[in-house]
């Protein structure tokens, strides 16, 4: 190690310290604190004592290359939507998420809706989570954030998304969750797409075998601590080498490229579109395949840069 690393290593190890009673603070906390369900929740200084140790990972073991964010308004309302990747860890989220204070700062209103499990399974966690801005998958809290003026973020595949199998690591997979595109139409807000590369090969999911599971709950089989998972990968990777179940992962040091895509616009909008179920499933198509071919046009980038072609826009 030289003289250059070290102070780099003393100041990685003093934030992951702060992040570590972080998250103590947030496990000891009462249970019917940070929940989820209040925007109120949300700490600036918070987000700040965390920023130093994710920019030890964004910059060294990520190493993250990211574009498209002047796709992104300064203030207002905005819907962002994006394709989950790599098992519970979602390292695509956290690095967006940081670039995004990053990039408009801490004052800049964000909140992300998170799957209600794991206010149950990673109480510590998900209490932390809050204070940065995640709140629960509900339509009001969503309204109310957008109202603010908030860049809500929204991860419409949730758990099947962030599981599905590595065969599938390039595929948007929304498993035809509709709900963010009623959103954006009542409450007349932008959709801008997030996507990414190499973030779902941090671990490989082998496949999901929920379904027969259910087939065997249904016949008597109980739910491990009474809660239905929803999703129930088996996949490869660290700490477990091959692990059965939605289990906490480290992912990785794969090198990840993200990017944020232009806006996508709907013809019509309001409460009368938001019932039109057809028009609904007509603008969810269009953001799905929008979203697939910003996606094929990313992975191709990146395919021809491993090859070392010249990549031309």
């Amino acid at each position: 190690m030289n003289n250059r690393q070290l102070p780099t290593l003393i100041s990685m190890i003093q934030s992951a310290i702060i992040c570590a009673e972080l998250y103590l603070k947030a496990y000891y906390s009462s249970a019917n604190t940070l929940t989820g369900w209040s925007l109120d929740d949300r700490d600036p200084q918070i987000i700040e004592k965390l920023i130093p140790f994710f920019d030890w990972i964004y910059k060294n073991y990520f190493r993250v290359q990211t574009d498209g964010w002047e796709n992104i308004p300064k203030t207002g309302k905005v819907l962002l939507i994006g394709s989950h990747n790599g098992g519970l860890a979602a390292p695509d989220t956290v690095m967006m998420t940081y670039d995004l204070f990053q990039k408009f700062g801490t004052d800049r209103l964000a909140y992300a809706l998170m799957e209600p499990k794991i206010w149950q399974v990673l109480p510590g966690l998900a209490r932390l989570a809050t204070q940065v801005g995640t709140i629960q998958p509900h339509p009001k809290l969503a309204r109310a954030a957008l109202r603010r003026g908030a860049a809500v973020l929204i991860y419409p595949g949730g758990a099947k998304d962030v599981f599905r199998p590595y065969s599938m690591r390039n595929k948007i997979y929304f498993h035809g969750h509709k709900g963010f595109i009623k959103l954006a139409l009542q409450e007349e807000a932008s959709i801008i797409p997030f996507i990414s590369y190499g973030a779902h090969s941090t671990l490989i999911v082998l496949a999901d075998i929920y379904p027969q599971l259910k087939q065997l709950h249904k016949l008597g089989m109980p739910w491990l601590g009474d809660i239905d998972p929803g999703v129930f990968p088996i996949y490869l990777g660290l700490p477990w080498l091959v692990a059965f179940g939605p289990l906490p992962n480290i992912p990785l040091p794969v090198p990840l490229h993200t990017r944020v895509c232009p806006e996508i616009t709907f013809e019509r909008s309001g409460e009368e579109a938001a019932r039109d179920r057809k028009y609904v499933n007509h603008c969810y198509d269009l953001v799905c395949e929008q979203m697939q071919r910003e996606l094929d046009r990313l992975v191709q980038e990146e395919t021809n840069k491993s090859s070392g072609k010249t990549c031309w826009p």
